[in-house]
């Protein structure tokens, strides 16, 4: 589910983005794409990966050692999950509209999940080191995390690129850790069953 559910958002961010010649993908943030033509549809993609999230902590906490485990990953991925489940739904602010609240709760719930998802992925590549199985992907994971978390706040901090090229290639970072790790989760769980 975690590697169907991420490639499922990933594919109609992409395809919502080309449906729609009104906004610039260079300076539209994602956000701008829930709403107007095709909104619902991201909506419902941006629920996809949350519940990808959600099966991608649990995974990792099935899969390693009793001793590597941790709930904090888990945790926090839900924890991001539910916060992108709320920035799918709150309507974002749009340039030349005057703020409202809803546009206030999608901003706090966005970056509340871009954050509890980069800490996840930081603690879960650094609890890989902690199992045989999984310590030769440790440095792979991690760096990429670390990455991941830079770019966030690099995101935040700096105004130097395009918004809405500087979030997707902040989500396109996200989006790769995610699917490596979930790749890896998939070939564990079929090396078990063989």
């Amino acid at each position: 589910m975690a590697f169907t559910g991420t490639l499922v958002f990933v594919a109609v961010a992409v395809v919502v983005q080309w449906l729609r010649p009104d906004l610039d993908w260079l300076d539209a943030p994602l956000s701008f794409y829930l709403l107007g033509g095709y909104g619902h549809v991201l909506q419902a993609a941006y629920v996809v990966l949350a519940c990808a999230l959600v099966c991608l902590g649990g995974g990792f906490y099935g899969a390693l050692r009793r001793e590597a485990r941790s709930l904090a990953p888990w945790s926090l991925f839900t924890y991001a999950a539910s916060a992108l489940v709320v920035t799918a739904l709150a309507h974002s602010n749009l340039p030349g509209h005057a703020p409202t609240l809803q546009g206030l709760v999608h901003g706090v719930a966005a970056q509340a999940a871009f954050l509890g998802a980069t800490v996840a992925m930081l603690l879960q590549s650094w609890r890989l080191r902690d199992d045989a199985r999984w310590r030769s992907r440790f440095r792979f994971a991690f760096a990429l995390a670390l990455a991941c978390f830079a770019g966030l706040w690099v995101d935040a901090l700096w105004k130097g690129m395009p918004r809405g090229l500087e979030q997707k290639l902040l989500i396109a970072l996200i989006v790769c850790w995610l699917l490596c790790a979930a790749w890896w989760l998939w070939r564990v769980r079929d090396q078990a069953d063989e």
